[in-house]
């Protein structure tokens, strides 16, 4: 137990901050592990209202220093059980839609309608960028490998797949009847 004579110190200081911290860690922990029901995340959290205590320590008095600790912890735990539900919602909605999609007949038919267009676009490039561009792309071939292998520079593969990204960028768009 702290000595209530000690309402007068101030808790920046590194030898009251420390009694605090002595005094409160385990109840605090302990609280915070019946919130959370996981040990590591109870110490975690702890932690974090012990850094924002410390950060605070001119605006928070030694005796609501108890009080500001555990209102942070449990504030801590609200702010992470409002973030879980996000993160599961936007789970949840991420599943739905790949799944709504994969079986969607309209989209799988736009999905094959571009891989179509896009096949037709490449195959219309001159032979050098798409031999460069489907290398690069579809082999995930490096710049430097292309060159050694095609005896270019490294200056003119790169050349090849910029002009070629333009080409079929350009090409998708005028068959879309819009510009990305």
């Amino acid at each position: 137990m702290l000595d209530k004579t000690m309402n007068h110190i101030s808790v920046c200081e590194e030898q009251s901050f420390t009694r605090l911290h002595q005094a409160h860690a385990a109840s605090l922990r302990n609280f915070l592990f019946y919130r959370f029901g996981s040990l590591e995340k109870a110490k975690d959290c702890a932690q974090e209202a012990f850094i924002r205590l410390w950060n605070n320590c001119s605006k928070v008095s030694f005796e609501k220093a108890k009080s500001f600790l555990f209102t942070t912890a449990n504030r801590i735990f609200l702010d992470d059980t409002a973030h879980q539900k996000v993160v599961l919602k936007f789970e949840k909605r991420s599943d739905m839609s790949e799944a709504q999609s994969e079986t969607n007949p309209e989209f799988l038919y736009q999905v094959d309608e571009f891989k179509n267009q896009l096949e037709t676009v490449i195959s219309a490039l001159p032979e050098k960028q798409r031999t460069v561009f489907l290398m690069s792309r579809i082999d995930k071939m490096k710049n430097q490998e292309i060159a050694d292998l095609l005896e270019i520079s490294v200056k003119t593969v790169e050349k090849h797949i910029t002009s070629s990204l333009k080409s079929i960028r350009s090409e998708l768009d005028e068959l879309n009847h819009f510009s990305i």
